[in-house]
């Protein structure tokens, strides 16, 4: 094309598409009896070019960030051969609510509602590199399995899967060890949302220093580490939107530090999010909204309609740069694509007259003690409330001990029986607003009925809740039913580096006592003793 001084122009550039990771489905049994979602997960250091950082290593699934997304249907099975390509681990020979082994790693299927026994969603297994020797003397990298059956009548929507090995998590999610597991059903054949586009928006909070993850060596090592946000493995990419076309976005909060509230900005106007679901459970109707706010380990189900033409921007509060761009242009869809009033509603509400045991109620209260150990680890992150880990030293200061309140792997803090409903209270009696506890059940979500005192109307199922710091910090009111899986599993802070540092209990689902088997009632005063 020539311009007005008669010189060919270069042609512009078009947009590159926006990025999706890749897609992985399952195979049916050639029986006909059940799919099988076959995939194995290569995890080894990876160079990746992230703007801004050239070219960094670190830790991924099959090479990539985030990782494959797994799209599966209710009924049918994932089989994961997980290999362990990292090197060895260096010695550990401390607490093991301290950094260790971060090499070794584990899966977490986040959301799911599967069993957290044996050889499916538990993240009390470890999967272990080579030792030394075995690498030296060429022994084969070690596969491990791990078989997830998702029951029929789960729940359709967006989930997620990551490493859970205790002491390592952290460090292994920054680095973008993720990935999104998207469960098919009844939501996806609403005739609007069956015309909407549908898109994966991963965004992964990466820290990045000298080309790789810093050692998590100290309490600051990661926090101290300015974060890089990704979406879909790049930084700030383009997604192109037509004026009164409608899209769905699979946002998920694979951070491991910050929260996200997000917001689609333009110049001089914001784009309606249309919410439908929250952490894979469907709304009974979409909710319009400015701002979705996810937790670290949220997602949130949006449909996004274009506006005015312009572009726009997704951004999140407290995040200097946009996560991604939004160009809404080209020839305007009319009429404009419809938006659902009523949706399949993912899971039944619950109520306070299903209590198991009114009198029963339990407390989770985060809470820091600052400065009372040793450096390069000087505060403990302890869970309190009606069911702490006991002390090592009843009698002595519980600020400064090293067993109070902090995970143990052979305390069950909480036994839970199927069939049950409680209600919880989960608080943060941290004083600043911008130090975050996201509370995470394992295999059962929780349906959060009251924040700060008032009711939620209509209430919203999640399996990730945040709290934020004040004065006085968040409390929120849950109910919760223990259904179908027993086994061993936990609860915790979603802030990693927390979590990693010993924020975590242990649970214990149980099938139900016998009448003639009555709980034995908990003694008043301190608790006893219990030895790191």
């Amino acid at each position: 094309m020539a311009g007005s001084d008669g010189i060919l122009a270069a042609p512009a550039r078009a947009a590159a598409p926006f990025p999706q990771p890749a897609v992985r489905s399952p195979r049916t049994a050639s029986d006909g009896s059940r799919a099988v979602l076959d995939q194995v997960l290569d995890v080894r250091f990876t160079d990746t070019a992230v703007p801004g950082h050239g070219t960094v290593t670190t830790r991924t699934y099959n090479g990539t960030i985030p990782g494959p997304t797994l799209r599966v249907r209710a009924g049918d099975a994932l089989w994961l051969t997980q290999v362990n390509g990292l090197p060895p681990n260096p010695p550990h020979h401390g607490d093991h609510n301290r950094p260790h082994q971060p090499n070794t790693f584990n899966l977490h299927t986040h959301g799911l509602h599967v069993s957290p026994s044996g050889d499916a969603d538990n993240i009390l297994r470890l999967f272990p590199p080579r030792t030394a020797d075995e690498a030296a003397a060429g022994a084969p990298e070690p596969r491990y399995l791990t078989t997830v059956e998702i029951p029929p009548g789960h729940p359709a929507g967006t989930f997620w899967y990551h490493p859970h090995a205790h002491g390592a998590t952290a460090g292994q999610i920054v680095g973008g060890m993720a990935g999104v597991i998207v469960v098919e059903g009844d939501v996806d054949e609403v005739p609007q949302i069956k015309a909407a586009a549908d898109l994966v928006v991963c965004v992964n909070e990466l820290k990045l220093r000298d080309g790789k993850v810093p050692e998590f060596t100290a309490d600051n090592s990661l926090t101290g580490t300015p974060s890089t946000f990704t979406v879909n493995g790049a930084v700030n990419p383009t997604l192109a939107l037509r004026p009164g076309e409608v899209q769905r976005w699979r946002l998920v909060a694979a951070t491991g530090f910050t929260t996200l509230a997000l917001q689609v900005v333009g110049r001089e106007k914001k784009l309606t999010l249309h919410q439908i679901a929250m952490d894979g459970v469907t709304f009974p109707a979409p909710v319009a909204t400015e701002t979705v706010s996810l937790a670290v380990g949220n997602r949130a189900d949006v449909l996004v309609r274009g506006g005015e033409a312009g572009t726009y921007e997704l951004r999140a509060k407290g995040v200097r740069v946009p996560l991604m761009t939004i160009e809404v242009a080209g020839e305007a869809v009319q009429p404009p694509m419809e938006l659902p009033t009523a949706l399949p509603q993912g899971k039944p509400f619950l109520d306070e007259k299903d209590i198991t045991d009114p009198g029963g109620d339990r407390k989770v209260v985060f809470h820091v003690d600052a400065n009372v150990f040793e450096q390069p680890f000087p505060h403990a992150y302890r869970i309190l409330g009606s069911h702490p880990t006991p002390a090592a030293d009843p009698g002595g200061d519980l600020t400064r001990d090293r067993a109070y309140g902090l995970f143990h792997p052979e305390h069950a803090n909480h036994t839970l029986e199927l069939g049950t409903v409680e209600r919880w209270t989960v608080h943060t009696d941290d004083t600043m607003p911008a130090f975050h506890h996201p509370f995470h059940l394992h295999t059962n979500h929780v349906l959060v009925t009251h924040r700060n005192g008032e009711r939620l109307d209509p209430p919203v199922w999640q399996d990730t809740v945040d709290l934020a710091g004040g004065r006085p910090g968040d409390t929120v009111t849950l109910l919760v039913k223990f259904e179908d899986f027993t086994g061993r599993t936990v609860l915790h802070c979603h802030q990693l580096q927390h979590e990693d540092l010993g924020m975590m209990q242990l649970v214990d689902l149980v099938q139900p006592r016998r009448p003639q088997e009555p709980s034995r009632p908990a003694e008043p005063g301190r608790p006893g003793p219990l030895g790191g």
